[in-house]
Formats: C-alpha cells, structure tokens, sequence
C-alpha cells in the first residue's frame, strides 16, 4: 500500500466506529427458487457470491435482515436458522426491548 493510500484510509476513518460490535454474515445457500423480497435482502446485506462473507455492525435493523434470510445465511460462522443463533437472538432482542421501554428484569 502507497503512503498517500495509506494515509487516506487513516484519515477517513471515524474515531469511535471501531467500538461497535460487528457480525460476520456469510451467503451458505443460493436464494433461486425463493420470493424476491428475500434475494432482495441478500443483496442489502451486501451478499453476491455463495460462501462470502460480509461484516456489518451489529444492529437491530441487521439482525431483522438476516431472521428474513436466516435459512440463507450462517451468522459468525454458524447457520442463522440454528437453536444456538436462535437463542442468542431471542435473548438480544428481550434485553434490547427492555432497555427501548426502560423496563428491567427482576
């Protein structure tokens, strides 16, 4: 990498976007043959090739995408449409709920 390259990259970067924490979303199986709304999804997740992989922050709008496609997709390596992602996913979203109504467990 070029020094002007290098220090272009540097100085785009925000400080603070390294904070967020990220997924990795990876395209396991072709969407032929499903509705098009869901190879819509695919292509919004950046996905165009069979076993790529994207990263995305994670976030509530991305975790929507992939529950959309979860029988199309592996999150972090391992298929969206799995108990263990499931799980994950069901716990995120009660947490992410409580804290939207400031409600909180006891």
């Amino acid at each position: 990498m070029s020094p002007s390259l290098a220090s272009r990259a540097a100085a785009t970067q925000q400080p603070g976007v390294g904070d967020v924490p990220t997924v990795r979303v990876t395209y396991r199986k072709s969407a032929i043959g499903y509705a098009h709304d869901q190879k819509a999804t695919i292509a919004a997740l950046g996905l165009h090739r069979l076993h790529q992989t994207v990263e995305h922050a994670d976030t509530l709008a991305l975790r929507g995408m992939v529950m959309k496609v979860r029988h199309l997709v592996s999150l972090d390596g391992v298929p969206a449409d799995s108990p263990e992602v499931a799980a994950r996913l069901a716990a995120e979203r009660s947490t992410a709920g409580a804290e939207a109504t400031g409600r909180r467990e006891a």
